[in-house]
């Protein structure tokens, strides 16, 4: 289906809900485009992040330990 058709059908929808159902599917729209906003707020921090020069010094620490320094073992 197309977005105009989907449109459509739900506004068809709406007019045959109760005006106090309404408000449960205008306040879940509004969670799902702060869900949206949350998803590109996170990933805009997550990509600002990654590019940064900030934590670059620790590509070039050592290894502080290996798998020789493990007590046990997952198995």
């Amino acid at each position: 289906m197309n977005r105009e058709i989907v449109l459509k059908k739900t506004i068809e929808n709406l007019d045959r809900l109760p005006d106090h159902k309404l408000q449960e599917v205008s306040d879940f729209a509004e969670f799902l485009l702060k869900r949206i906003d949350d998803q590109i707020l996170t990933e805009g921090i997550q990509k600002l992040v990654a590019d940064s020069e900030a934590f670059r010094f620790l590509e070039d620490e050592e290894d502080l330990y290996s798998e020789d320094d493990l007590k046990e073992r997952f198995k």
